[in-house]
């Protein structure tokens, strides 16, 4: 019998990612059948036709050239710090400090770093439902209770404050905001952002505002309402990364600030800036050229806008017009997030969909509680690409529906 040495602890049992684990049903896919799959599971634009802006390329390759090998500052290069205080006073209107920041490993450690540093066990989170996985997960992970508030597909998934409000109690201490929305691709009105701010602080909570794909947005919109700007005496948390909209997943660079008008967070952000300190530093010469990204040319996030925003009209015409099939229209990000009018459980949806036309997508219920029945697809890929994940999907629903 197997020790219970070697058995990992209970709470590991709750670690799951949907968006890579349809990846591992599509190796077996592409090892049994030896054809390809077409992915369109992983919000990665550097997978397609999409690269990052030659300077801050160019500023990465003078950071090595140059000798930027070493650990960097636990908080992040002064320097850096400093860039990301002037772009948030140009681009959102904010007046922070060097101190008001820390860079992190991408958004994902600055969650990881504020579920695990800022709650204890059996405090209550609430998070938008559908949400990004590692919400979830990583909450269930530190013990954290993420309760789920309702966003309503039938109003392009704004999220429902009556519902919000239910959940709290006692042990809440924060509520988590993602605008542009991952998975459904909501972007958040001002007043929205308000009424959420509002309800925070009649409650005496902080907000958590993921906002990584700000700038990614259509309709002639410049950029997503910023969380902080209107955020008024309520303390904020922004996440922010330069994965998305300067096209630099790899790189693992992204930051984290504070607002906090009252001095209330400053506790945490101690522990937070200590929590760094155990894994060292970011990628070092990837802050520089993150500092080149946020103050150089912005000219290069309008064309991948357009061309985003061409890709998303084509798969919400499309969607829309398959039986069984009904999609909200994104107004960012890159996602959009259909429905399945079929009495068919959406993992079991997927799974098929995968096995009959080699089309990888993740169910919604692991989006959390409200995803059900649903899926999303990425629309990162090239026209053709779509048009022929499209066309099979098309194919597949007439044959289930039958």
């Amino acid at each position: 019998m197997l020790s219970n040495k070697f058995k990992p602890p209970a709470r590991a049992s709750e670690i799951r990612y949907v968006i890579r684990e349809i990846t591992l049903e599509a190796e077996k896919y592409e090892k049994t059948r030896g054809e390809k799959t077409i992915s369109l599971n992983i919000g990665d634009p550097c997978k397609y036709d999409f690269s990052p802006p030659q300077h801050i390329v160019d500023a990465y390759i003078e950071a090595l050239r140059s000798g930027k090998h070493y650990y960097s500052d636990s908080r992040g290069e002064y320097e850096l710090r400093e860039a990301v205080v002037e772009y948030e006073r140009r681009k959102n209107g904010l007046s922070l400090s060097p101190d008001d920041v820390l860079i992190t490993q991408g958004a994902a450690e600055a969650v990881n770093v504020i579920l695990a540093a800022a709650f204890e066990p059996g405090d209550k989170l609430l998070v938008p439902s559908p949400t990004y996985p590692p919400y979830i997960t990583a909450a269930r992970f530190f013990g954290v209770e993420a309760a789920e508030y309702m966003c309503l597909e039938n109003e392009d998934w704004i999220p429902d404050i009556d519902h919000m409000r239910r959940l709290i109690d006692s042990k809440t201490k924060a509520i988590l905001v993602i605008n542009p929305n991952n998975p459904t691709g909501a972007v958040y009105t001002p007043k929205i952002i308000r009424n959420i701010i509002d309800l925070a602080g009649e409650y005496n909570l902080y907000v958590i505002s993921d906002e990584i794909y700000d700038l990614i947005v259509f309709d002639g919109q410049r950029k997503a309402p910023n969380t902080a700007s209107l955020a008024k005496d309520v303390p904020v948390i922004t996440i922010y990364s330069l994965s998305k909209a300067y096209l630099a997943t790899g790189w693992r660079v992204g930051y984290m600030y504070k607002y906090d008008p009252n001095n209330l967070l400053d506790d945490l952000w101690a522990v937070f800036t200590r929590f760094l300190m155990t894994r060292l530093s970011a990628n070092t010469p990837a802050q520089y050229a993150a500092k080149a990204a946020l103050l150089g040319p912005q000219d290069n996030i309008k064309i991948v806008v357009d061309k985003l925003e061409r890709r998303r009209d084509l798969v919400y015409r499309r969607f829309n017009e398959i039986d069984e099939i009904e999609a909200r229209k994104p107004k960012g990000a890159f996602y959009i997030f259909p429905k399945i009018n079929l009495n068919i459980d959406d993992n079991e949806f997927c799974k098929k969909l995968l096995w009959n036309t080699g089309i990888v997508v993740p169910p919604g219920s692991g989006f959390g509680s409200f995803g059900k029945q649903h899926f999303r697809v990425v629309f990162l890929p090239p026209e053709h690409i779509l048009n022929e994940a499209l066309d099979r999907i098309e194919r597949f629903m007439k044959e289930i529906a039958k």
